[in-house]
């Protein structure tokens, strides 16, 4: 039973059946195979991020009903990043399928910002960002010119990429990571390893591997603060 659980998994999942007889009955690695395996595993990595990165992030702090070590400007960097895909699928009449997983992370990131700053006794703020938030959206997404919606794409890799150094900053100078989600982090370095794959095997576009390589490297700045103890301590401790 446990061979054949084991056999239909993989056929379903990862590789058709001629790859897994190649794999597991004849022991050959073949190329083909290898690369569609790898195509399967990076495109649920990148599915991984996309859905449930940002979910981890807050259950844990509804969970622990505080925001403590992170970082606004981090949270507000991250929920333009998301918002760009979003605009720019609106803009361009995308079917909701094609981009509906975004508007899913993008309502997360929002959850979070206005958390963040409830639980700092701002709740007003927090009520009246979200309003202003969803305004912009739906201007932009129905009037901004072509030449904007597309620099707000572009920009979108960047904008991620800054939230994570203005939170590694965060964790540096408060000696925590507080409230910071380990998954989350674990996640969005996963993601960023499937990007990479993408852009090496599909796209060809070496600005965005360096991006995503930069993405994935400070995820693991980040799951080292999470994980490894504090080198110091304050003295007051």
């Amino acid at each position: 039973m446990a061979p054949s659980a084991f056999k239909n998994f993989l056929v379903t999942f990862l590789m058709p059946e001629k790859c897994y007889k190649r794999f597991f009955v004849n022991f050959h690695m073949n190329g083909a195979c290898l690369r569609f395996v790898m195509n399967r595993v990076m495109g649920f990595l990148i599915l991984l991020d996309t859905f449930l990165a940002q979910l981890p992030q807050l259950l844990k702090i509804l969970w622990r009903r505080s925001a403590d070590g992170l970082s606004l400007t981090s949270a507000l960097l991250q929920l333009y990043a998301f918002s760009c895909p979003v605009v720019y699928a609106i803009a361009h009449h995308f079917p909701l399928f094609a981009w509906g997983e975004r508007l899913i992370t993008l309502t997360q990131t929002a959850a979070i910002v206005f958390l963040i700053l409830y639980y700092r006794g701002r709740t007003l703020t927090g009520i009246l960002f979200l309003l202003a938030f969803g305004g912009a959206m739906l201007l932009l997404a129905s009037y901004a010119a072509a030449a904007v919606v597309s620099a707000m794409q572009a920009s979108s890799l960047p904008a991620l990429i800054a939230s994570k150094v203005f939170q590694a900053g965060t964790n540096h100078s408060n000696d925590s990571t507080g409230q910071l989600s380990s998954l989350s982090v674990l996640l969005s370095w996963a993601g960023s390893l499937g990007f990479i794959f993408v852009s090496l095997q599909e796209t060809g576009n070496w600005l965005a591997t360096v991006s995503h390589t930069l993405s994935a490297c400070l995820s693991c700045v980040l799951l080292a603060q999470v994980f490894c103890p504090d080198a110091t301590k304050k003295k007051s401790e």
